[in-house]
C-alpha cells in the first residue's frame, strides 16, 4: 500500500464495507508478531472486513496524517474515517473482538431499529434514514437541551452512538461533541 493508493484502497473502499490498516515496519518484533493474528482474523470475515498493511518506513506521511506514534498501530476506517483503532501487539481474542465489532451492525445502527420497532422519535428515525445525520444530531442536540433525567441519558446515548458511527475525526462529530458538551456542562 502506497500513500498514491489509499485514497482509492482504503478510503474509497471503506464506504462499501470496512478497512482494517495495519501501520508496520519490517524491523518490529511486536508488528511480526501480531501480522498473523490480524491476517487470520481478517481472513475468517474476508466478505466483511478488508486488510491492508501500510508500512511506516516506507509511507511516513501517511503515518503522520493519521498519528502513528508507535506500531504496529491498527486503524479501522468506515465511510472515509478513522472508526476504531489500537496500538501494540494484542492477543486473538482481542483482535478477533476488534473485527467483530467492525463487521456487526454500529451501536447507532442497533438504536435505530430500537427506535423504529417501539414507533418512538419519527423525525430523528426519518432523518437517519435519509442519511441525514446533521439534521439528526440537530434534533438529539435540542432534546438534550430540554429533556430531563432517563429521556436526556436516552438522547445523550444517541447522540454518542452517531459519533462513534461517524468515526472520531467526522466533521460533524467534532462539531457536534463540542455542542454537547456546552449543552450538558
Amino acid at each position: 500500500m502506497s500513500e498514491e493508493s489509499f485514497e482509492t484502497d482504503v478510503l474509497e473502499r471503506s464506504h462499501e464495507r470496512p478497512v482494517v490498516v495495519d501501520f508496520w515496519a519490517a524491523w518490529c518484533g511486536p508488528c511480526r508478531s501480531l501480522a498473523p493474528v490480524l491476517e487470520a482474523g481478517v481472513e475468517e470475515r474476508a466478505e466483511a472486513v478488508i486488510l491492508a498493511k501500510v508500512d511506516v518506513d516506507a509511507n511516513p506521511g501517511l503515518a503522520d496524517r493519521y498519528g502513528v506514534r508507535g506500531i504496529p498501530a491498527v486503524k479501522a476506517f468506515r465511510r472515509g474515517q478513522v472508526a476504531s483503532e489500537f496500538t501494540g501487539a494484542r492477543s486473538p481474542q482481542f483482535v478477533s473482538e476488534f473485527l467483530d465489532a467492525l463487521t456487526g451492525p454500529s451501536e447507532a445502527e442497533r438504536l435505530l431499529a430500537e427506535l423504529r420497532e417501539r414507533g418512538a422519535e419519527p423525525d430523528l428515525v426519518a432523518a437517519l434514514e435519509r442519511d441525514d445525520y446533521e439534521g439528526a444530531m440537530e434534533l438529539l442536540l435540542a432534546g438534550v437541551a430540554t429533556a430531563v433525567d432517563g429521556r436526556r441519558d436516552e438522547l445523550r446515548r444517541l447522540l454518542l452512538a452517531l459519533f462513534e458511527h461517524l468515526g472520531h475525526e467526522h466533521e460533524l462529530t467534532l462539531r457536534y461533541r463540542r455542542r454537547l458538551a456546552s449543552v450538558l456542562f
